[in-house]
Protein backbone atom coordinates (compact mmCIF):
# COMPACT_ATOMS: atom_id res chain seq x y z
CA UNK A 1 0.00 0.00 0.00
CA UNK A 2 3.20 2.71 0.66
CA UNK A 3 4.72 1.55 -2.33
CA UNK A 4 1.51 2.27 -4.60
CA UNK A 5 0.71 5.53 -2.43
CA UNK A 6 4.12 7.24 -3.37
CA UNK A 7 3.87 5.98 -7.36
CA UNK A 8 0.67 8.02 -7.05
CA UNK A 9 1.78 10.95 -5.25
CA UNK A 10 4.69 10.67 -7.68
CA UNK A 11 2.00 10.95 -10.64
CA UNK A 12 0.19 13.84 -9.37
CA UNK A 13 2.86 16.00 -8.38
CA UNK A 14 4.61 15.32 -12.33
CA UNK A 15 1.14 16.31 -13.65
CA UNK A 16 0.53 19.63 -11.26
CA UNK A 17 4.32 20.71 -12.32
CA UNK A 18 3.34 20.24 -15.88
CA UNK A 19 0.68 22.97 -15.38
CA UNK A 20 3.31 25.54 -13.72
CA UNK A 21 6.40 24.56 -16.71
CA UNK A 22 3.55 25.61 -19.45
CA UNK A 23 2.86 28.99 -17.82
CA UNK A 24 7.04 29.85 -18.23
CA UNK A 25 6.87 27.95 -21.62
CA UNK A 26 9.47 25.31 -19.98
CA UNK A 27 9.96 21.67 -20.81
CA UNK A 28 7.53 18.84 -18.87
CA UNK A 29 10.80 17.16 -17.63
CA UNK A 30 11.77 19.88 -15.76
CA UNK A 31 8.70 19.95 -13.92
CA UNK A 32 8.80 16.19 -13.14
CA UNK A 33 12.66 16.90 -11.89
CA UNK A 34 11.65 20.30 -9.71
CA UNK A 35 8.40 18.09 -8.18
CA UNK A 36 10.74 15.39 -7.51
CA UNK A 37 13.01 17.27 -5.40
CA UNK A 38 10.37 19.46 -3.54
CA UNK A 39 8.78 15.79 -2.49
CA UNK A 40 12.41 14.16 -1.61
CA UNK A 41 14.22 13.51 1.42
CA UNK A 42 16.35 16.80 0.81
CA UNK A 43 13.19 18.76 1.12
CA UNK A 44 9.82 18.41 2.21
CA UNK A 45 10.94 14.12 2.67
CA UNK A 46 7.27 13.59 1.44
CA UNK A 47 9.16 10.73 -0.22
CA UNK A 48 11.52 8.89 2.19
CA UNK A 49 14.82 7.86 1.14
CA UNK A 50 14.57 4.53 1.82
CA UNK A 51 11.48 4.12 -0.17
CA UNK A 52 13.04 5.58 -3.22
CA UNK A 53 15.24 2.33 -3.38
CA UNK A 54 12.53 -0.09 -3.68
CA UNK A 55 11.80 1.30 -7.22
CA UNK A 56 14.82 0.59 -8.86
CA UNK A 57 13.07 -1.97 -10.80
CA UNK A 58 11.19 0.85 -12.11
CA UNK A 59 13.61 2.95 -12.96
CA UNK A 60 15.39 0.27 -14.68
CA UNK A 61 12.68 -0.66 -16.91
CA UNK A 62 11.65 3.18 -17.67
CA UNK A 63 15.74 3.29 -19.14
CA UNK A 64 15.10 0.21 -21.18
CA UNK A 65 12.23 2.01 -22.92
CA UNK A 66 13.96 5.21 -23.19
CA UNK A 67 16.82 3.13 -24.99
CA UNK A 68 14.50 0.93 -26.94
CA UNK A 69 12.60 4.15 -28.33
CA UNK A 70 15.70 5.83 -28.90
CA UNK A 71 16.72 2.83 -31.72
CA UNK A 72 13.95 4.29 -33.95
CA UNK A 73 16.87 6.42 -35.01
CA UNK A 74 19.23 4.03 -36.49
CA UNK A 75 16.70 3.14 -38.91
CA UNK A 76 18.84 2.31 -42.00
CA UNK A 77 17.52 4.56 -44.17
CA UNK A 78 18.08 7.23 -42.20
CA UNK A 79 21.38 6.35 -41.05
CA UNK A 80 22.82 6.26 -45.13
CA UNK A 81 21.61 9.63 -45.36
CA UNK A 82 23.50 11.18 -42.18
CA UNK A 83 25.24 8.23 -40.68
CA UNK A 84 29.40 8.87 -41.56
CA UNK A 85 28.88 12.29 -40.03
CA UNK A 86 26.80 11.46 -37.06
CA UNK A 87 29.83 8.85 -35.90
CA UNK A 88 32.17 11.35 -36.55
CA UNK A 89 30.81 14.71 -34.66
CA UNK A 90 29.60 12.14 -31.84
CA UNK A 91 33.02 11.06 -31.56
CA UNK A 92 34.57 14.86 -31.19
CA UNK A 93 32.56 16.01 -29.06
CA UNK A 94 32.22 13.27 -26.80
CA UNK A 95 36.32 13.30 -26.89
CA UNK A 96 36.67 16.57 -26.47
CA UNK A 97 34.69 16.81 -23.32
CA UNK A 98 36.97 14.67 -21.96
CA UNK A 99 39.84 15.94 -22.95
CA UNK A 100 39.29 19.56 -21.67
CA UNK A 101 37.93 18.11 -18.42
CA UNK A 102 41.30 16.09 -18.30
CA UNK A 103 43.50 18.91 -19.22
CA UNK A 104 41.78 21.82 -17.09
CA UNK A 105 41.81 19.85 -13.82
CA UNK A 106 45.68 18.84 -14.54
CA UNK A 107 46.28 22.29 -14.70
CA UNK A 108 44.62 22.76 -11.82
CA UNK A 109 46.85 20.51 -9.75
CA UNK A 110 44.08 17.95 -9.76
CA UNK A 111 45.74 13.93 -9.00
CA UNK A 112 46.19 12.33 -12.24
CA UNK A 113 44.32 9.27 -11.25
CA UNK A 114 40.87 11.56 -9.93
CA UNK A 115 40.98 13.68 -13.17
CA UNK A 116 41.01 11.10 -15.97
CA UNK A 117 38.14 9.45 -14.17
CA UNK A 118 36.38 12.18 -13.89
CA UNK A 119 37.09 13.35 -17.85
CA UNK A 120 36.01 9.95 -18.96
CA UNK A 121 32.58 10.69 -17.32
CA UNK A 122 32.19 13.89 -18.92
CA UNK A 123 31.52 11.93 -22.14
CA UNK A 124 28.17 10.23 -21.65
CA UNK A 125 24.52 12.36 -22.39
CA UNK A 126 21.18 11.51 -21.07
CA UNK A 127 19.17 10.32 -23.94
CA UNK A 128 16.27 10.07 -21.47
CA UNK A 129 15.80 13.99 -21.16
CA UNK A 130 16.91 14.26 -24.56
CA UNK A 131 13.97 12.49 -26.14
CA UNK A 132 11.40 13.30 -24.19
CA UNK A 133 11.55 17.20 -24.89
CA UNK A 134 12.10 15.90 -28.69
CA UNK A 135 8.53 14.28 -27.97
CA UNK A 136 6.61 16.73 -26.37
CA UNK A 137 7.50 20.10 -28.67
CA UNK A 138 7.43 17.05 -31.84
CA UNK A 139 10.90 19.22 -33.17
CA UNK A 140 11.38 18.10 -36.57
CA UNK A 141 14.65 19.18 -38.44
CA UNK A 142 18.42 18.38 -38.94
CA UNK A 143 19.21 19.25 -35.44
CA UNK A 144 17.09 16.79 -34.29
CA UNK A 145 17.86 13.82 -36.94
CA UNK A 146 20.98 14.19 -35.76
CA UNK A 147 20.74 14.87 -31.96
CA UNK A 148 18.99 11.49 -30.83
CA UNK A 149 21.45 9.19 -32.57
CA UNK A 150 24.72 11.34 -31.06
CA UNK A 151 22.76 10.89 -27.79
CA UNK A 152 22.77 7.06 -27.97
CA UNK A 153 26.35 6.69 -29.31
CA UNK A 154 27.90 8.83 -26.73
CA UNK A 155 27.20 6.42 -24.18
CA UNK A 156 28.80 3.51 -26.41
CA UNK A 157 32.03 5.90 -26.43
CA UNK A 158 31.77 6.65 -22.75
CA UNK A 159 31.59 3.32 -21.47
CA UNK A 160 34.91 2.78 -23.48
CA UNK A 161 36.50 5.48 -22.69
CA UNK A 162 36.11 4.80 -18.75
CA UNK A 163 37.14 1.73 -18.98
CA UNK A 164 40.24 3.15 -20.14
CA UNK A 165 40.81 5.58 -18.05
CA UNK A 166 39.48 4.26 -14.68
CA UNK A 167 42.38 1.20 -15.09
CA UNK A 168 44.72 3.52 -16.18
CA UNK A 169 44.08 5.60 -13.04
CA UNK A 170 44.28 2.39 -11.11
CA UNK A 171 47.65 1.62 -12.32
CA UNK A 172 48.82 5.05 -11.42
CA UNK A 173 47.25 4.73 -7.84
CA UNK A 174 49.17 1.02 -6.77
CA UNK A 175 51.82 1.45 -9.38
CA UNK A 176 51.15 -1.91 -11.18
CA UNK A 177 51.66 -2.86 -14.64
CA UNK A 178 48.75 -1.68 -17.21
CA UNK A 179 46.57 -5.17 -18.28
CA UNK A 180 45.56 -4.61 -21.96
CA UNK A 181 42.58 -7.34 -21.68
CA UNK A 182 40.40 -5.33 -18.52
CA UNK A 183 41.45 -2.37 -20.23
CA UNK A 184 40.52 -2.71 -23.69
CA UNK A 185 39.15 -5.88 -24.85
CA UNK A 186 36.90 -6.66 -22.18
CA UNK A 187 35.05 -3.12 -22.53
CA UNK A 188 35.30 -3.67 -26.22
CA UNK A 189 33.65 -6.98 -25.89
CA UNK A 190 30.83 -6.06 -23.20
CA UNK A 191 29.94 -3.60 -25.66
CA UNK A 192 29.95 -6.13 -28.97
CA UNK A 193 27.72 -8.75 -27.43
CA UNK A 194 25.39 -6.14 -25.56
CA UNK A 195 24.64 -4.77 -28.89
CA UNK A 196 24.69 -8.40 -31.17
CA UNK A 197 22.11 -9.68 -28.16
CA UNK A 198 20.29 -7.14 -28.80
CA UNK A 199 20.00 -7.92 -32.35
CA UNK A 200 19.48 -10.98 -31.67
CA UNK A 201 16.37 -10.62 -29.77
CA UNK A 202 14.66 -7.48 -32.11
CA UNK A 203 15.13 -10.33 -34.65
CA UNK A 204 13.14 -13.08 -32.92
CA UNK A 205 10.31 -10.27 -32.02
CA UNK A 206 10.25 -9.14 -35.78
CA UNK A 207 9.55 -13.36 -36.57
CA UNK A 208 7.17 -13.54 -33.97
CA UNK A 209 5.45 -10.80 -35.42
CA UNK A 210 4.46 -13.01 -38.25
CA UNK A 211 1.63 -15.18 -36.19
CA UNK A 212 0.16 -12.01 -34.64
CA UNK A 213 -1.78 -9.27 -36.14
CA UNK A 214 -3.65 -7.42 -33.61
CA UNK A 215 -1.36 -4.18 -32.37
CA UNK A 216 -1.94 -5.28 -28.40
CA UNK A 217 -0.69 -8.30 -28.79
CA UNK A 218 2.47 -7.38 -30.83
CA UNK A 219 3.05 -4.38 -27.94
CA UNK A 220 2.98 -6.89 -25.25
CA UNK A 221 5.39 -8.80 -27.54
CA UNK A 222 7.74 -5.58 -27.63
CA UNK A 223 7.10 -5.09 -24.21
CA UNK A 224 8.26 -8.22 -22.93
CA UNK A 225 11.56 -8.31 -25.13
CA UNK A 226 12.54 -4.51 -23.39
CA UNK A 227 12.15 -6.81 -19.98
CA UNK A 228 14.20 -9.29 -21.08
CA UNK A 229 16.54 -7.92 -22.41
CA UNK A 230 17.11 -5.98 -19.30
CA UNK A 231 17.21 -9.40 -16.62
CA UNK A 232 20.27 -10.25 -19.44
CA UNK A 233 21.74 -7.06 -18.81
CA UNK A 234 21.46 -7.36 -15.11
CA UNK A 235 22.62 -11.00 -15.03
CA UNK A 236 25.46 -10.98 -17.06
CA UNK A 237 26.94 -7.31 -16.70
CA UNK A 238 25.78 -6.19 -20.28
CA UNK A 239 24.95 -2.76 -21.28
CA UNK A 240 21.51 -2.45 -20.80
CA UNK A 241 20.82 0.90 -22.92
CA UNK A 242 22.96 -0.38 -25.52
CA UNK A 243 21.33 -4.14 -25.98
CA UNK A 244 17.51 -2.07 -25.33
CA UNK A 245 18.40 0.14 -28.10
CA UNK A 246 19.63 -2.76 -30.41
CA UNK A 247 16.27 -4.21 -30.29
CA UNK A 248 14.71 -1.21 -31.39
CA UNK A 249 16.90 -0.13 -34.15
CA UNK A 250 16.41 -4.21 -35.54
CA UNK A 251 13.07 -4.31 -35.14
CA UNK A 252 12.27 -1.21 -37.17
CA UNK A 253 14.82 -1.88 -40.04
CA UNK A 254 13.21 -5.59 -40.25
CA UNK A 255 9.33 -4.73 -39.98
CA UNK A 256 7.49 -1.88 -41.79
CA UNK A 257 4.95 -1.83 -38.78
CA UNK A 258 7.82 -1.22 -36.37
CA UNK A 259 7.87 2.27 -36.36
CA UNK A 260 4.02 2.23 -35.75
CA UNK A 261 4.85 -0.30 -32.94
CA UNK A 262 7.14 2.54 -31.32
CA UNK A 263 4.81 5.02 -31.51
CA UNK A 264 2.82 2.60 -29.56
CA UNK A 265 5.35 1.68 -26.85
CA UNK A 266 5.37 5.74 -26.40
CA UNK A 267 1.68 5.89 -25.40
CA UNK A 268 2.23 3.40 -22.71
CA UNK A 269 5.30 4.59 -21.57
CA UNK A 270 4.08 8.40 -20.83
CA UNK A 271 3.19 7.65 -16.89
CA UNK A 272 6.29 5.47 -16.46
CA UNK A 273 8.47 8.04 -17.50
CA UNK A 274 6.64 10.95 -15.85
CA UNK A 275 7.30 8.88 -12.33
CA UNK A 276 10.61 7.79 -13.46
CA UNK A 277 12.19 11.88 -13.58
CA UNK A 278 10.21 12.38 -10.54
CA UNK A 279 11.95 9.31 -8.09
CA UNK A 280 15.17 10.73 -9.93
CA UNK A 281 14.32 14.42 -8.65
CA UNK A 282 13.96 12.92 -5.31
CA UNK A 283 17.15 11.38 -5.33
CA UNK A 284 18.94 15.00 -6.53
CA UNK A 285 20.64 16.23 -2.98
CA UNK A 286 20.58 19.83 -3.41
CA UNK A 287 22.86 19.93 -0.35
CA UNK A 288 25.65 18.48 -2.57
CA UNK A 289 26.34 21.27 -4.20
CA UNK A 290 28.04 23.66 -2.02
CA UNK A 291 30.53 20.96 -1.58
CA UNK A 292 31.71 20.73 -5.14
CA UNK A 293 34.93 22.81 -4.82
CA UNK A 294 37.23 24.13 -7.90
CA UNK A 295 37.06 20.70 -9.40
CA UNK A 296 33.40 20.23 -9.80
CA UNK A 297 33.19 23.72 -10.84
CA UNK A 298 35.72 23.01 -14.01
CA UNK A 299 34.05 19.52 -14.32
CA UNK A 300 30.05 20.93 -15.00
CA UNK A 301 31.16 24.02 -16.86
CA UNK A 302 34.34 22.10 -19.04
CA UNK A 303 32.28 19.28 -19.79
CA UNK A 304 29.53 22.35 -21.44
CA UNK A 305 32.10 23.88 -23.28
CA UNK A 306 34.01 20.44 -24.60
CA UNK A 307 30.74 19.23 -26.06
CA UNK A 308 29.84 22.52 -27.70
CA UNK A 309 32.88 22.90 -29.34
CA UNK A 310 33.32 19.65 -30.27
CA UNK A 311 30.18 19.48 -31.93
CA UNK A 312 31.13 22.85 -33.58
CA UNK A 313 34.37 21.13 -34.33
CA UNK A 314 32.99 17.77 -36.05
CA UNK A 315 30.22 19.61 -37.96
CA UNK A 316 32.48 21.84 -39.18
CA UNK A 317 34.79 18.92 -40.75
CA UNK A 318 32.03 16.90 -42.25
CA UNK A 319 30.38 19.82 -44.14
CA UNK A 320 27.25 19.38 -41.99
CA UNK A 321 24.02 21.96 -42.36
CA UNK A 322 25.11 25.25 -39.98
CA UNK A 323 22.07 24.78 -37.47
CA UNK A 324 23.71 22.02 -36.61
CA UNK A 325 27.20 23.48 -36.37
CA UNK A 326 25.29 25.92 -33.90
CA UNK A 327 22.78 24.37 -31.84
CA UNK A 328 23.24 20.74 -31.42
CA UNK A 329 26.25 20.95 -28.86
CA UNK A 330 23.88 23.06 -26.97
CA UNK A 331 21.37 20.29 -26.33
CA UNK A 332 23.80 17.66 -25.11
CA UNK A 333 23.93 19.19 -21.87
CA UNK A 334 21.91 16.41 -19.93
CA UNK A 335 23.53 14.03 -17.99
CA UNK A 336 22.26 11.30 -15.47
CA UNK A 337 22.24 7.65 -15.52
CA UNK A 338 24.81 6.30 -17.03
CA UNK A 339 27.18 9.12 -15.41
CA UNK A 340 25.96 8.07 -12.06
CA UNK A 341 26.25 4.44 -12.43
CA UNK A 342 30.35 5.19 -13.36
CA UNK A 343 30.43 6.90 -10.01
CA UNK A 344 28.80 4.37 -7.98
CA UNK A 345 31.56 1.58 -9.84
CA UNK A 346 34.24 4.31 -9.13
CA UNK A 347 33.47 4.07 -5.17
CA UNK A 348 34.74 0.51 -5.96
CA UNK A 349 37.31 0.57 -8.72
CA UNK A 350 38.96 4.01 -7.07
CA UNK A 351 38.03 4.10 -3.67
CA UNK A 352 41.11 6.65 -3.02
CA UNK A 353 38.42 9.15 -4.74
CA UNK A 354 35.51 7.76 -4.91
CA UNK A 355 33.77 9.94 -2.78
CA UNK A 356 34.77 12.55 -4.55
CA UNK A 357 34.21 11.92 -7.68
CA UNK A 358 30.15 10.39 -6.80
CA UNK A 359 29.67 13.96 -5.07
CA UNK A 360 30.88 15.90 -8.34
CA UNK A 361 28.77 13.73 -10.82
CA UNK A 362 25.26 13.99 -8.39
CA UNK A 363 26.12 17.53 -8.13
CA UNK A 364 26.39 17.87 -12.49
CA UNK A 365 23.56 15.97 -12.63
CA UNK A 366 21.02 17.99 -10.54
CA UNK A 367 22.31 20.99 -12.64
CA UNK A 368 22.53 19.24 -16.11
CA UNK A 369 19.09 17.53 -15.49
CA UNK A 370 17.45 20.87 -14.20
CA UNK A 371 19.26 23.21 -16.69
CA UNK A 372 19.50 20.27 -20.13
CA UNK A 373 16.55 19.90 -20.83
CA UNK A 374 15.70 24.05 -21.08
CA UNK A 375 18.84 24.24 -23.37
CA UNK A 376 17.75 21.66 -25.62
CA UNK A 377 14.24 23.12 -25.76
CA UNK A 378 15.72 26.87 -26.56
CA UNK A 379 18.61 25.00 -28.91
CA UNK A 380 15.95 23.12 -31.09
CA UNK A 381 13.53 26.57 -30.77
CA UNK A 382 16.45 28.48 -32.07
CA UNK A 383 17.38 26.20 -35.01
CA UNK A 384 13.54 26.64 -35.97
CA UNK A 385 12.54 23.08 -35.52
CA UNK A 386 9.72 23.42 -32.50
CA UNK A 387 6.54 24.65 -34.67
CA UNK A 388 4.49 27.87 -32.59
CA UNK A 389 1.54 25.57 -32.12
CA UNK A 390 3.95 23.25 -30.38
CA UNK A 391 5.34 26.18 -27.73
Amino acid sequence: MEQLFYLSSALILGLLLIRVMRLFNLPNITGYLIAGIIAGPFVLNFMPKEMNSQFDVLVTIALGFIAFSIGNEFKISHIKQIGAKVIFITICESLCAVLLVDIMLIIFKTPPALAITLGAMAATTAPAATLLVVRQFKSKGPVTDNLLPVVAMDDAIGLMVYSISVSIAGVIVSGHSLDVVDTLLIPLFQIIVSIGVGIIIGMIVSFSFNFYKADDIKLMICIASVILGLALSSKYNFSNLLLCMSIGATLVNLRKEGIDMLKHVETWTAPLFLMFFVISGAELNISLLPKIGTIGVIYIVCRVLGKYFGTYLGATITKSDKKVKKYLGIALMPQAGVAIGMSQLALQQLPEYGELIRTVILSGTLIYELIGPIAAKLALEKAGEISKKQL
